[in-house]
């Protein structure tokens, strides 16, 4: 929302587009290192029940593919905190998800 006032506020676009997406990095940052750090409490948590068992078995399995999504708004931020839990390659994450939260705001400002 403020990306978009800002653009409509006469914000050159390139400016907008570069701290919208440094903003965006940086709390999908912080957001994988909460949960790396929660790791250890969630763990031993999901791992004393059976659904839990299961949640962290479709994690590892299918938590890279979540990253895909992580660019949907509201839906995007849970996923890099559980990027975090699940312990999913910093790198990796970041060239995925900070990629897709780049390019969402490239195409707010250019195509739209």
């Amino acid at each position: 929302m403020a990306f978009l006032l800002a653009l409509e506020n006469g914000m050159p676009h390139l400016n907008a587009l570069f701290f919208a997406s440094f903003g965006n990095v940086l709390a999908i940052t912080l957001n994988y290192f909460l949960g790396y750090y929660l790791y250890d409490r969630t763990k031993t948590k999901l791992n004393s029940s059976k659904v839990g068992r299961k949640s962290l078995f479709y994690g590892d399995k299918y938590g890279f593919i979540a990253l895909f999504f992580s660019w949907i708004p509201i839906v995007g931020d849970p996923l890099t905190f559980v990027a975090g839990l699940l312990r999913i390659n910093f790198s990796l994450f970041i060239v995925i998800a900070g990629v897709l939260r780049i390019g969402r705001y490239y195409v707010l400002t250019f195509v739209i």
